[in-house]
């Protein structure tokens, strides 16, 4: 009798369960949703973009000069610090200038000499003249004397030897005058070489540019023309950017080059959309590198904030001409298994994917060739906790 009461007990404790349930789904309560994806979105516009080459080029300075000395000696001043710019013209070293200001005393003194030897040999000159015009004086008195039978001819003979003798000599006085001025000439080059010897003791900057590694120290002894320079002075204002592109390109190259002004071209730090330096092209090689099958092409840049460096690499594009194209926010396009694809908003605030064709990448924008129209806005932040048909919940973009 106990076990019936007991076991009709759990029944009727089960069946209250049981009912409890059954209300409580009667009642008709909603399922949960899942809450709203916060994103960022940006717009899908028409307009006008370049149609531009990219390359990788280097920057390379506009000049760059590799300072020696002409002269042996030694540093008894250097005149500026490694790094620091310099202009045209600027003093940059001082070599013990001693031995060359003796070196010109002694050259000025053997062409003071030279030149007392020209005034010596113009005045034999002018002695010698004198004696050869009286001599043809006599000459002439004498020999109408011999016509006349006045004199003996032996007398005039003898004046006419003499006569002889002192042509000989005004004319070897007029060699000795020519000797003398080439003598003359040859101590003045030795006086011009000893100045330009002694100018060579102060070493100046032949360009404007900043200057490299200081290889030498004041003490130091320098050779003439070494085969290492001093210092390397780099001009970079302006500064060369070289890059290459393929060969196919080079028609098009040519088209626009010159035809509608210079070509303008973009430098950027590597994998940067930031714009660093925007230059013009400026040099097109007469030759195409049968290696490598490209072109290479120099782009000149102002560089008046030193924004680029000799040496650096960068991303280049080289603008060609412009078209009308449809671009979106280079961030919203993702990569998928069946190839890239972006996530568009659609006015119920929920997201489809779709598949789009990139083309060229435009810094912060991309231009789409197929798959969105203008008007349309896609995800450009947020797409890891998206998938199609998810509720979206449109944020401000963040400002850096």
């Amino acid at each position: 009798m106990i076990r019936r009461v007991i076991r009709l007990s759990v029944w009727v404790l089960a069946g209250a369960v049981l009912f409890a349930g059954c209300s409580d789904n009667a009642a008709g309560k909603a399922p949960v949703q899942a809450p709203r994806v916060p994103v960022t979105v940006g717009d899908v516009m028409e307009k006008t973009v370049p149609v531009q080459l990219t390359a990788v080029g280097n920057a390379q300075p506009y000049t760059s000069v590799g300072i020696k000395s002409q002269v042996n000696g030694q540093i008894m001043e250097v005149r500026f610090k490694e790094g620091q710019d310099v202009r045209k013209g600027e003093l940059l070293f001082v070599i013990d200038p001693r031995p060359f200001e003796a070196a010109l005393r002694q050259a000025e003194a053997a062409l003071g000499q030279r030149q007392a030897e020209v005034r010596q040999a113009l005045a034999n000159v002018e002695r010698d003249a004198a004696q050869l015009a009286n001599s043809r004086v006599q000459e002439k008195r004498y020999r109408d004397l011999v016509e006349k039978e006045l004199i003996a001819r032996e007398q005039y003979d003898q004046l006419r030897t003499n006569l002889a003798a002192m042509e000989a000599t005004v004319d070897a006085d007029r060699a000795a005058v020519e000797n003398a001025r080439a003598a003359l000439q040859a101590a003045q080059a030795n006086v011009d070489n000893a100045k330009l010897q002694l100018a060579y003791t102060t070493i100046r900057a032949p360009i404007e540019g900043r200057t490299g590694n200081l290889l030498v120290q004041s003490g130091n002894i320098l050779k003439a023309n070494d085969d290492n320079p001093i210092v390397v002075i780099n001009q970079v204002h302006p500064i060369y950017v070289s890059f290459a592109v393929p060969e196919q390109h080079l028609t098009a190259i040519k088209k626009y080059y010159g035809a509608a002004g210079a070509l303008k071209v973009v430098a950027r730090l590597p994998r940067q959309q930031e714009t660093l330096a925007t230059g013009e092209l400026t040099f097109v090689n007469n030759a195409v590198d049968q290696t490598t099958a490209t072109i290479q092409l120099k782009a000149t840049f102002e560089n008046a904030d030193n924004a680029l460096w000799p040496g650096q690499f960068l991303d280049v594009a080289l603008v060609l001409t412009s078209r009308t194209a449809i671009v979106v926010p280079s961030q919203s396009i993702q990569a998928g298994q069946q190839g890239p694809f972006v996530f568009v908003v659609k006015p119920d605030q929920t997201v489809e994917s779709r598949a789009v064709a990139p083309g060229t990448r435009l810094g912060a924008e991309t231009i789409i060739e197929q798959g969105v129209r203008p008007g349309d806005r896609v995800v450009t932040d947020g797409q890891l906790r998206l998938v199609p048909g998810a509720k979206i919940e449109i944020r401000p973009a963040k400002t850096s």
